[in-house]
């Protein structure tokens, strides 16, 4: 029984030492997972787990209970640190001026680096934020913000004064907001630049003298940020955009107005956008007009965007560039409707029906379209001009060309292609109904009566017809054809013609032929004779300058006066313009150097010249010849020349004013203006005079696109330092409006009829 007792006690004994070692190692093993939770507290080391060194039972429960709460923290660390991180990104990227800011400056942006006069934010951290601000505001600042972080009431919004950086102040308006940073209180404090009126606009212009020159351009600048918003725009800029720069900051520019094609008047893109995102130039060129926002204004604007890059050349923005073209752009359109309508009758001219007429040969070649071409000459208008002069002719023009224009179609282009010449251009029109236009046509100018005082003229118009179908030749054929089958119209007394090879080769041997014997009896038996009209000086105190202009007339085998019109034709045809011109230049000079022909001292005389003469080579030679036998000196002696003669003999051309004019002759440049094609000429040829064409004269009065056209070639002639000649100064109208608008020199029979040289 004892011996029973004692083996319990021992054995209860034994458990005993089994159980206090158990708790010890337990005991042990909780207080080793204290240290290390310990030592994650003091380290941050939220990567350490308990449960490895844990043993098992309560001790290992506890460690895996700490694992789970440290992963825990770990995830939210993790997630905060995540959080800073786009914070800080997001503020970085702010346009807006922003500061973190908790007893000194924990974050800032560029902008508001920008705005403090520091190159980098990293240069604000640690730094108090009243000390930035002018000493007047720091107290009030600093209690503002003591305020907010504590989170007592406080004004959200405070307006402050910056020190001043490189001499220029800068007001801002803070505003604060209390946010949690880094897990402790803070204030997000962001800034808005003022100026002491609270306008934006002004406080953009207040840095310095580049903004000032900016203000002083003509030309509108906008600038923009990355993301397309604008940022800066100069008065110039506000005055275009019809806006003032603070409606317009922060704004893209097509939210501040609509870009439109001014030909097409759709919606343009928007080129700051194609700028940024592809890093180049983007022009609009001249097709641009600006619709300001509220609709209220157009004009044309020629834009520029161009790219901004910082001095790494990262992109930084874009520069936008404003021009106002809309006088300019009028002045063209003025300037392209002259170029290309007759300035007489409103009609289309010659150019332009050339360039219409070729689209409809190009439709008729390539689709198989079919058009008809009628050429017209009008009958007895030379008796006109003859019995009543050139206004009374450019006055039955004008009505005629109404009258042609009424009897066709809306459909159909009317031209006039010389002085008594039109053409008709009959789209998509069958021959048969093109001949009952032509009818049309016939009738109504037959039934006009010209009225001019107290006379009463009645005239009649011929004219050829071709189709212009896929067969046809070239635009030159085509016309050519046309004027023969008028020129048969005429011949016949048939009034209209289809145009026929065989009738053209007939009648133009019999016309022309009997021409080129006029021609060359007149110039074996002397039957040209030389008439002059004078030229006279604006200005009454100008001695030099031309002084005549003499004009050749031809008498036929009937003793009748014909004039140049008349023969000119057969005389180009066979080439006998050269012949003539001599005849003229021997003639001219002859009667001067005997002093047969008076002209002033000081004064010149004009003779024309031809494009064919031009292009003689052997001319240049024998003019020099006929100075030489007449004694006349080179500086009494004008030659003029037209635009289409000197284009189209250009080297020639070039040589014999070059060489004439170093020995002393003057030149003048007639007919200017008819083409508008000798622009690019004039600088390279050694002329003393333009003589405006007599189109642009005749109703400078009362015509107020031919007051432009002549103002803008009096500005030409005065930019390359040539003198002016008005022609066909015909009544006290336009010699007065030539006058009053700079020109140097008139002539026509407001100041002189032609009259008869007496060379005998």
């Amino acid at each position: 029984m004892l011996i029973a007792a004692l083996v319990a006690v021992g054995l209860l004994a034994v458990w005993l030492a089994v159980l206090l070692a158990r708790r010890t190692r337990e005991v042990r093993s909780v207080r080793e997972i204290g240290e290390r939770l310990d030592a994650v507290a003091q380290t941050g080391d939220l990567a350490e787990r308990l449960g490895p060194h844990a043993a098992e039972g309560s001790a290992g429960d506890l460690a895996q209970s700490a694992d789970r709460l440290i992963a825990r923290l770990q995830q939210e660390n993790t997630i905060r640190a995540e959080r800073e991180v786009v914070y800080r990104r997001l503020t970085e990227a702010m346009h807006e001026a922003v500061a973190v800011d908790r007893n000194g400056i924990q974050l800032a942006n560029a902008r508001f680096a920008e705005l403090c006069g520091v190159a980098s934010p990293v240069q604000l951290v640690g730094r108090s934020l009243p000390d930035l601000v002018h000493p007047d505001f720091s107290e009030l600042l600093a209690e503002h913000l003591s305020r907010h972080l504590a989170g007592q009431p406080a004004p959200e919004r405070l307006e402050v004064e910056l020190r001043a950086v490189s001499g220029h102040a800068v007001r801002l308006e803070f505003t604060f907001s209390r946010i949690s940073y880094e897990g402790q209180p803070a204030l997000l404090v962001s800034a808005v630049e003022m100026s002491a009126s609270r306008d934006v606009a002004l406080a953009a212009r207040g840095h310095g003298a580049a903004w000032e020159a900016l203000d002083a351009l003509g030309e509108g600048v906008i600038t923009t940020d990355t993301a397309g918003h604008i940022v800066y725009v100069n008065k110039a800029g506000e005055t275009l955009i019809g806006k003032p720069a603070a409606d317009a900051l922060g704004k893209t520019l097509l939210e501040v107005i609509d870009l439109m094609d001014e030909g097409e008047r759709k919606t343009l893109g928007d080129p700051v956008r194609q700028c940024l995102s592809t890093g180049g130039r983007v022009h609009l060129g001249r097709r641009g007009m600006v619709v300001s926002g509220d609709g209220e204004g157009e004009r044309s604007i020629e834009l520029t965007v161009s790219p901004l890059r910082d001095a790494t050349g990262e992109l930084s923005g874009t520069v936008i560039g404003l021009r106002d073209v809309s006088d300019l752009r009028g002045l063209t359109r003025q300037m392209s409707y002259q170029a290309s309508h007759d300035a007489l009758t409103g009609l289309v001219n010659r150019r332009e029906f050339e360039r219409r007429l070729q689209e409809a040969l190009e439709s008729a070649h390539e689709g198989g379209q079919r058009h008809v071409l009628c050429y017209l000459d009008l009958d007895r208008f030379k008796a006109v001009n003859d019995e009543c002069g050139h206004t009374a002719g450019d006055s039955m023009l004008r009505e005629v060309a109404a009258l042609i224009k009424d009897a066709v179609r809306d459909s159909d282009t009317v031209g006039r292609l010389g002085g008594d010449e039109f053409g008709i251009l009959l789209a998509g029109c069958p021959l048969e109904k093109a001949r009952q236009i032509a009818d049309d046509v016939v009738r109504a100018v037959a039934d006009y009566r010209f009225v001019w005082k107290d006379k009463i003229f009645n005239i009649g118009v011929s004219i050829g017809l071709v189709e212009v179908s896929r067969e046809s030749g070239s635009l030159e054929d085509l016309i050519s054809a046309a004027d023969s089958a008028c020129y048969v119209a005429k011949q016949q007394g048939g009034h209209v013609q289809v145009y026929s090879a065989r009738d053209e080769a007939a009648a133009r041997s019999r016309g022309e032929i009997h021409w080129l014997q006029q021609l060359q009896a007149a110039l074996k038996d002397g039957r040209f004779e030389l008439h002059s009209q004078p030229i006279v000086a604006v200005d009454t105190e100008q001695t030099s300058g031309p002084g005549l202009e003499v004009l050749l007339r031809m008498r036929d085998d009937t003793g009748a006066m014909v004039g140049p019109s008349e023969f000119m034709r057969a005389a180009e045809r066979y080439r006998l313009m050269p012949h003539v011109d001599r005849w003229v230049v021997q003639t001219a000079l002859a009667g001067l150097g005997r002093g047969a022909v008076k002209v002033a001292p000081g004064r010149s005389l004009c003779i024309n010249l031809s494009g064919q003469t031009l292009g003689d080579a052997a001319f240049l030679e024998f003019v020099v010849d006929c100075l030489d036998r007449t004694g006349v000196a080179p500086e009494r002696v004008c030659f003029e020349v037209t635009e289409n003669s000197v284009i189209t003999n250009i080297e020639h051309a070039r040589r014999f004013i070059g060489v004439l004019h170093g020995m002393g002759c003057q030149f003048a440049l007639d007919d200017f203006g008819r083409g508008l094609s000798s622009f690019a000429n004039l600088k390279n040829l050694s002329l003393d005079y333009l003589k405006i064409d007599g189109y642009f004269i005749r109703n400078l009065a009362s015509d107020a696109v031919n007051q432009a056209m002549v103002t803008a070639m009096i500005k030409l002639a005065r930019s390359l330092n040539f003198r002016v000649i008005a022609e066909h100064v015909e009544d006290m109208g336009a010699l007065e409006s030539a006058r009053r608008m700079g020109v140097d020199y008139v002539q026509g029979y407001q100041v002189g009829r032609p009259q008869p040289l007496a060379l005998a």
